[in-house]
């Protein structure tokens, strides 16, 4: 049996990274919208991978176990990706704390009770978990540590407690950047590594959303005045991914990696630094 790749998020970013290691293996996509996932599996397919898809709602952990199960049957889960998200203009606050960061949450306990010995995952973050002010050692290891059952319940993610759609996306992507340090200590106990990517602003119809959204002037205002001068692809996140789920990339897990074009760093220090 081959080595099994999850993949969930049906997305251009989730897309770039399996091209990139999934030749010679069965290829698993879920997603919550079944056509975003043929259609990601029909490209794929016709490039000469092996694809399989199943539909998956990642704000259950019913739907993750059965998507997990559901890989299983073609072999042991050795690579994984979680591309799988929502923006802030795409869903209320409450949605996106429930997919992007209880979700998270689950799939990487989930997936690392069952990852081959020496496997590697990656999960896709955000730059804006940085641009948010910090937290606090205590609050930060409440989002790495705290049961994923009790996770919702934190006072920091009470709903009343949260300014509005792109706050909650913040502490969603802080979350998953602290939740995969912890699970990284539990993935290396059997030698397999997880990691995480804040992308900036890369194109995809996600971000396409955003540009034609409330915040559209935001974003674009964003990308002109960091040092790159422009959104990034996502090839390009997928050149980072393929370090950390490489041998090259033997020594890293635990880590966080900003590949956002300087737009953090114009954010504190630059342009895009706030009046």
């Amino acid at each position: 049996m081959k080595d099994v790749l999850l993949l969930t998020g049906a997305g251009q970013i989730g897309m770039a990274i399996a091209r990139r290691i999934g030749h010679g293996k069965k290829i698993i996509i879920g997603d919550k919208n079944i056509q975003n996932a043929e259609n990601i599996a029909k490209t794929m397919a016709e490039a000469g991978f092996d694809v399989e898809i199943q539909e998956c709602d990642i704000s259950s952990k019913d739907s993750i176990k059965n998507l997990i199960n559901f890989a299983q049957e073609f072999g042991e889960i050795a690579y994984f990706i979680n591309a799988a998200g929502v923006s802030p203009s795409q869903a209320p606050i409450e949605v996106i704390l429930e997919v992007d960061l209880y979700g998270t949450a689950v799939l990487l306990e989930e997936v690392g009770k069952v990852i081959k010995e020496g496997g590697v995952g990656v999960v896709i973050s955000s730059q804006s978990g940085h641009r948010m002010k910090q937290l606090g050692a205590e609050i930060d290891e409440q989002l790495a540590t705290t049961p994923t059952d009790e996770l919702l319940d934190l006072e920091v993610l009470n709903p009343e407690n949260i300014n509005d759609t792109l706050h909650a996306y913040q502490l969603a992507k802080r979350c998953n950047v602290k939740r995969v340090m912890y699970e990284a200590c539990r993935w290396g106990e059997k030698g397999a590594r997880i990691n995480s990517i804040s992308p900036g602003i890369i194109v995809t119809p996600l971000a396409i959303d955003e540009f034609n959204g409330p915040r559209g002037e935001f974003y674009k205002n964003m990308f002109a005045n960091c040092p790159s001068g422009r959104p990034g692809t996502a090839d390009e996140v997928a050149n980072v991914a393929e370090l950390l789920m490489s041998d090259k990339g033997a020594f890293i897990t635990g880590s966080d990696f900003l590949a956002d074009g300087g737009a953090t760093a114009s954010y504190f220090y630059g342009k895009l630094r706030p009046k």
